[in-house]
């Protein structure tokens, strides 16, 4: 079982950026997924989801409106759209998923099965 994420790297404030998370070894069709970040010396924390097979997603105040969580089926894999990236982002990224979570769980990391091993995003002023 594993999630590989993909995506990160470079870039400077106002740009934008595409993370991948694939899958082998479990199918997240009907899993939740998410996408929460680490930045040094602080705790991980909750970025977006997609709840279970409903399409239901949730995002981070911090990153409403430019960050796009998505969940491709048929290719096992979830993505991150990063826009109007800011310095603050800088983290690194980890996708998640989950089998029966419930919904008022999904922001919280413990209740996650699978993780990845995280991505690096450096957004320069």
């Amino acid at each position: 079982v594993q999630l590989q994420a993909s995506g990160g790297g470079l870039v400077q404030a106002g740009g934008s950026l595409r993370l991948s998370c694939a899958a082998s070894g479990l199918t997240l069709r009907s899993m939740s997924v998410a996408w929460f970040r680490q930045a040094p010396g602080k705790e991980r924390e909750f970025v977006a989801a997609i709840f279970r097979s409903y399409g239901t997603t949730y995002s981070a105040d911090s990153v409403k409106e430019r960050f796009t969580i998505s969940k491709d089926s048929a290719k096992n894999a979830v993505y991150l759209q990063m826009n109007s990236l800011k310095p603050e982002d800088t983290a690194i990224y980890f996708c998640a998923a989950a089998q029966g979570i419930i919904q008022s769980s999904i922001r919280t990391p413990r209740h996650y099965n699978y993780w990845g091993q995280g991505t690096l995003v450096t957004v320069s002023s």
